[in-house]
């Protein structure tokens, strides 16, 4: 049998006494997808680190091609066929996208004439080769993130990589770029590399892994074939509790109807004429395909964009919402889907982040009240359980969950009575994921009516009391929870209409 090309074995790694990898094994074999999967700090990046030479690990060997790896770095680990491609691409932005590829793979002098047509053909082909369809003179700063990632991607091909790290890599993608991915990493696989493949999203580790190795703090937990374990499965091996934790729904008690929609369309959204309401205590998943309208609709609540027409009522009272003032005045909060660009400031510490949309309430003639504000800030630290040494810490310092926990809290301070979550645990591990449905579970217990929008099926089923289903910008059915299932979220999406005897739709 041939040997992998990939091999660590007991890798033991600690940061100031501190042990981030505990022995962990892992390999990858040629043609293969193998997952590596854990919640964060879990030890994923210590040990893809350790692989590419950015970190040297305190015992244990790597072997590439059945040789031991003594002395690591990145330019030899590069020189060994090795290649990372993460979820940020590290291209420079000012040059072309035949620039940066030449620059990873071109060697000489740097005096030497540039045969500029030789590397725009080599770039193209290249490109082609990654599965894009880039024009290899564009700024690699006027670039898509998908763009992006196949100009890595080409990098990493021309590099003549066999080994390749891909780092949470459809985080910034739509489904029909996940597909195109996943084209070139069935591409890539029938040509002899090896896949490692990181990511959160497991109906993605299910559609292209192989194999799944599970880390959890710090130690391989178990290797198996993809089509041996089941997403409860995993879900209990990475978090070591089982699936129902992750999705802690409760049976509460439902009230009078917080917020009504009547006939609203938005011309700018895409939205037309959706009906639906929100109870006191209720979670309504608002489920779709990507495009189908659910964050333009998610906007035009919260003033984002204008509603051309229709009512929206905030227990039973018709209110004007022109802007998020408005939304706000009305007790409407919305925690939005890019969590890094509009939930948080990243540059901010926690507590400016926290006070940002009740700065009146903390505010004496114009200046803000540090102390009111520190107060708020422990105030939802120790309820949302937000780990931070210091309410002053920069939210750039935190894990994406505690991230989406401050967003959380700027505004639970402003008392909401709505509260719409737009991707509320996207990018996140699965025991972050547990606390943000345990805490949704509290807000509805707390009388908080609730719309979540989320892509994950399961997240839907698993926490919503009722589930309204968009296709095309419209509202396609609404489904009670005792009755819906994926494939009649799926047909409701397709804008068709579920059959049989319980397909009982709620329009």
């Amino acid at each position: 049998m041939a040997a992998p090309l990939l091999e660590a074995r007991k890798i033991h790694k600690s940061f100031a006494g501190v042990r981030a990898l505990q022995g962990v094994n892992f390999d990858l074999r040629a043609g293969e997808v193998h997952a590596l999967v854990g919640e964060n700090g879990a030890g994923k990046s210590t040990l893809i680190k350790t692989i590419t030479g950015a970190l040297t690990a305190d015992s244990g060997i790597v072997r590439v091609a059945g040789r031991e790896i003594a002395h690591n770095n990145p330019g030899f680990a590069r020189s060994l066929g090795i290649a990372a491609i993460y979820q940020q691409p590290s291209l420079f932005p000012h040059l072309t996208v035949a620039e940066n590829i030449a620059w990873t793979l071109e060697r000489g002098n740097m005096w030497r004439p540039v045969a500029w047509r030789e590397r725009h053909r080599r770039a193209a082909e290249l490109i082609d080769r990654a599965g894009g369809s880039i024009d290899p003179a564009r700024l690699a700063g006027s670039l898509s993130m998908p763009e992006q990632q196949i100009v890595e991607i080409a990098k990493a091909i021309g590099a003549g990589a066999r080994i390749l790290i891909m780092d949470e890599p459809t985080a910034s993608l739509s489904d029909t770029e996940v597909e195109s991915l996943f084209q070139v990493i069935a591409s890539l696989r029938a040509q002899g590399s090896g896949v490692v493949y990181i990511s959160h999203r497991l109906n993605e580790i299910f559609a292209i892994a192989d194999r799944i190795t599970v880390l959890r703090d710090g130690e391989s937990i178990g290797t198996k074939n993809a089509k041996e374990i089941d997403s409860a499965g995993l879900i209990e091996m990475m978090a070591g509790r089982p699936l129902a934790s992750v999705f802690p729904k409760r049976e509460l008690p439902i009230g009078e109807v917080a917020l009504e929609l009547r006939n609203v369309s938005s011309r700018g959204g895409g939205v037309r004429d959706i009906s639906l309401s929100v109870r006191a205590g209720e979670i309504l998943g608002l489920a779709g395909l990507v495009g189908s309208g659910r964050t333009e609709l998610a906007e035009t609540i919260f003033g984002l964009r204008a509603a051309g027409s229709g009512e929206i009522l905030v227990q039973k009272k018709p209110v004007r919402i022109a802007s998020p003032v408005d939304a706000i005045a009305a007790g409407i909060g919305y925690v939005p889907e890019d969590r890094r660009r509009h939930g948080v400031v990243l540059d901010m510490p926690i507590a400016a982040n926290t006070s940002l949309a009740s700065l009146p309430a903390i505010s004496r003639r114009g200046w803000i009240d540090r102390t009111a504000e520190r107060a708020l800030a422990d105030r939802y630290v120790t309820q949302l359980r937000i780990k931070t040494p210091s309410v002053y810490a920069d939210c750039s310092t935190l894990s994406g969950g505690n991230q989406q926990k401050v967003a959380l809290a700027r505004w639970l301070a402003i008392a909401p009575k709505i509260l719409i979550l737009d991707e509320p645990t996207q990018g996140i591990d699965v025991g972050a994921k547990a606390e943000i449905h345990r805490l949704m579970g509290d807000l509805a217990e707390r009388g908080i009516a609730i719309m979540m929008i989320s892509s994950e099926l399961p997240e839907i089923l698993g926490m919503s009391d009722r589930i309204a289903v968009m296709n095309s910008g419209s509202v396609s059915g609404i489904l009670a929870r005792a009755e819906a299932t994926q494939q009649k979220i799926l047909t409701l999406a397709l804008g068709h209409k579920p059959t049989g005897p319980s397909a009982r739709i709620r329009e």
